[in-house]
């Protein structure tokens, strides 16, 4: 009967222990589910050199997000590395380089996404250290890319066409945890 308690215990505390998060959540993030309208962008354009551009489109919303938080979807996950535009891009204030390369999570639950940790930590378990979910400012333009344009930007990435996915957007309640 011992034993039995035992194992019963045991089993009970490594059931115990996977309801644990394997990360403590950030100070100040939500524990909850999102429950707001995300905005999602998707392919423009492919471009020199192995570069995709990535936008708004014609249905996303940057102003009070387009899509459910009970769709799933790719986040667009940045690396910025400092990478050089390359030659055939023409860069702009809506057409600026994100100096690094875009790559897309598995598709995840909109609802999962109730921080910019969360969205983040999404694109650093796909692709590791470095890697961040995009936001709607990535693209710089201009001297030395010393300025900030939006709606797109330009990057190294191979993502396919007809494909949306989550972006972040800094000052407009448009993501999912807003």
């Amino acid at each position: 009967m011992n034993r039995l308690k035992r194992a019963v215990a045991a089993a009970t505390a490594v059931a115990a222990a996977a309801l644990i998060p394997l990360t403590a959540a950030p100070a100040g993030a939500a524990t909850g589910p999102a429950t707001h309208l995300g905005m999602t962008w998707t392919v423009l354009a492919t471009g020199p050199e192995g570069t995709v551009q990535v936008g708004v489109g014609t249905s996303g919303n940057a102003y009070s997000g387009d899509t459910a938080p009970s769709v799933s979807l790719p986040v667009l996950c940045l690396k910025v590395d400092g990478s050089p535009a390359p030659a055939g891009i023409s860069l702009s204030y809506y057409t600026g380089w994100a100096q690094g390369t875009v790559a897309l999570s598995q598709p995840v639950l909109g609802a999962r996404l109730n921080s910019r940790a969360a969205a983040d930590s999404v694109c650093q378990a796909s692709f590791g250290s470095g890697w961040r979910e995009a936001e709607f400012r990535d693209g710089r333009y201009g001297p030395d890319l010393s300025q900030t344009g939006c709606w797109t930007f330009w990057a190294y990435g191979n993502i396919p066409n007809s494909t949306r996915f989550w972006t972040a957007i800094n000052d407009q309640p448009a993501n999912p945890w807003d």
